[in-house]
């Protein structure tokens, strides 16, 4: 076992969760950039305004789609190679990995081959008809994001697996470059060359191309693991295991996309019943408007994510080297860290939501585009730090392999909450029941979240390392 796994049993999980969750976090933050810094531009071109943004929001869950497949495969991947390598299995860890390369090629055909052909009928759920320029944004932004999508699913699976080798700081590197280069072309694209919603999803396929390439190189120049030939045979026991460790991550991505469906249609629904978004130049603007307010949410649980996901690997290891003391510590710095991000996020959606929606073009909008703007961010918002801590209960419990309970509460929260609520509220509370369908989800998730970190807790409660003096052994 080298030097740099050791560490995983003998630093403090402080220092561990710096260390692993950090570029974790920038690595997710960046690649929620991407979407966000298309629709920031987007929304502060003259010509493209609010319906770029609503086309924006229409085209945005079906990149978390494949994202949601991406990291089914990667994290799945990560959690299974991180326990075989606290348990010195880097022979069989190998083999994940290749298994993982090969799904995710596989995957990536598939997706970009359906979007391309289905590509009408996927806007249309999404909510692109619910004006002409919407829907005509929405198709051309989706094409190009389309060709884009097998950089985008490949950069994104390995990107924890790389972490899983031991090379956070590099998986961080991969996604950064990718999004300055769009952050670079986005303003070149859609001012200098008038493109359009063309020139912003171009910007980003070329970021994604450059992570995709990045990824591929590193997994010639693997630290821990030695991929051979045998690491790529598919073996059904290796799919089942990273896909059944990996379906939280899945689900947590896909869950929220049926959500998103739910919500746009029911913003679609219900604005056209509405005495001012019921007229056909106003009718993009809830969608747009929500569109941002979950650009600012996604760039929170990116945090959260990161946070959790970047503990995986020490989790993983522990688990695998019987200690479990060590992880019942960085569950509690974990919830701690999550709860105050929470704290912070509330505070700004409360206080300052008109400079949070002047960054989406707000300027150049009608007052009743800023006027639901700032309601939307004030009630869809307001259970933040519950929101957070949910999200951390998820992941950690998949990090220990308790695939299960996991799933579950996932699916608590973002189908049968998420989904529910948004079908349900909007009966009646209207264009309102949607936005109060979040924190309902939120509070009621938080509930049950309660019930399993304490039971957690007491699964993880050191009984039997005793020193001689009766004290635990940490």
């Amino acid at each position: 076992m080298n030097t740099d796994k050791m560490l995983l049993v003998t630093d403090k999980p402080a220092k561990l969760m710096r260390k692993y969750s950090l570029p974790c976090i920038i690595s997710l933050l960046v690649g929620a950039l991407y979407n966000i810094v298309d629709q920031i531009f987007i929304a502060n071109a003259s010509y493209l305004g609010s319906y770029g943004n609503a086309a924006n929001t229409v085209v945005f869950p079906l990149t978390v789609i494949a994202l949601a497949l991406a990291v089914c495969v990667g994290d799945g991947c990560c959690a299974s190679v991180s326990t075989l390598l606290g348990g010195g299995r880097s022979d069989k860890a190998g083999r994940f990995i290749g298994n993982a390369i090969i799904i995710t090629v596989i995957i990536s055909a598939v997706i970009t081959a359906a979007y391309l052909i289905f590509a009408e009928g996927l806007v249309t759920v999404f909510g692109a008809r619910v004006n002409h320029e919407t829907y005509k944004l929405s198709r051309e932004y989706f094409f190009w994001i389309s060709l884009g999508m097998p950089f985008y699913i490949f950069g994104q699976a390995m990107n924890p697996v790389i972490r899983a080798d031991g090379s956070p700081k590099f998986a961080m590197a991969t996604t950064l470059t990718g999004a300055i280069i769009n952050m670079i072309l986005d303003p070149v694209f859609i001012f200098l060359f008038k493109w359009g919603m063309a020139g912003a999803a171009v910007a980003t396929v070329i970021g994604q191309i450059v992570t995709a390439v990045l990824a591929f190189w590193y997994l010639f120049h693997l630290k821990s693991v030695k991929l051979d030939k045998g690491s790529f045979t598919l073996k059904t026991e290796i799919i089942r295991k990273t896909i059944s460790l990996g379906l939280c991550s899945f689900l947590s991505q896909i869950s929220l996309v049926a959500a998103m469906a739910a919500i746009n249609n029911m913003i679609r629904k219900y604005g056209a019943l509405d005495p001012v978004f019921g007229i056909e130049q106003y009718a993009q603007i809830p969608m747009a408007v929500v569109g941002i307010v979950m650009k600012f949410f996604q760039i929170v649980i990116s945090i959260v994510v990161g946070m959790a996901a970047g503990c995986i690997p020490v989790v993983g290891f522990n688990i695998g080297a019987q200690r479990k003391d060590r992880v019942k510590d960085l569950f509690t710095l974990l919830l701690i860290c999550e709860a105050a991000v929470g704290a912070v996020a509330l505070l700004i959606a409360e206080c300052f939501p008109k400079a949070l929606i002047n960054i989406f073009g707000a300027a150049n909008e009608s007052v009743y585009y800023t006027e639901f703007a700032l309601k939307a961010f004030r009630i869809y918002l307001c259970m933040m730090i519950l929101a957070c801590v949910n999200k951390a209960t998820f992941i950690f419990l998949q990090a220990m392999g308790k695939a299960v309970p996991s799933t579950v509460l996932s699916m608590l929260r973002e189908i049968v909450f998420g989904v529910g609520f948004a079908l349900l509220l909007p009966r009646f509370f209207g264009l309102d029941g949607v936005l109060y369908s979040m924190p309902v989800s939120d509070f009621l998730t938080a509930v049950i979240s309660a019930v399993i970190i304490r039971i957690t807790y007491k699964e993880l409660t050191v009984t039997d390392r005793i020193k001689n003096d009766g004290k635990i052994c940490k």
